[in-house]
């Protein structure tokens, strides 16, 4: 049974950081793209970054987070993460973990300004 769990989210001021990480069971990171997306409330959900290849050869980021987001692979297998930097109102939101067509339950982001 496959399971992502997506943790580290929370409240934070706008300019602020947060690192999410995502845990797989059943499944491992190294032989799939992973993407994580994120829906704001009355929004639809949108892929925020994503990686893939062995050893996480490429990414791709959306405009809207390019230059302050970073995902990239922990050194187990199983985990994936998203550095959050310059964290602004509009990055608040509920951020899912995504492999193949397995979600997570999402970790909540909130930025005040």
């Amino acid at each position: 049974q496959v399971q992502l769990v997506e943790s580290g989210g929370g409240l934070v001021q706008a300019g602020g950081s947060l690192r999410l990480a995502c845990v797989a069971s059943g499944i491992t990171f190294r032989r799939n793209s992973v993407d994580w997306y994120r829906q704001a409330p009355g929004k639809q959900r949108e892929l925020v970054a994503s990686l893939g290849g062995p050893s996480g050869v490429w990414t791709h980021y959306a405009d809207s987070v390019k230059g302050r987001f970073t995902i990239s692979r922990g050194s187990a297998e199983n985990t994936v993460y998203l550095q959050m930097n310059g964290l602004t109102p509009e990055d608040t939101g509920v951020y899912y973990c995504n492999v193949e067509m397995y979600w997570g339950r999402g970790t909540q982001v909130t930025v005040s300004s």
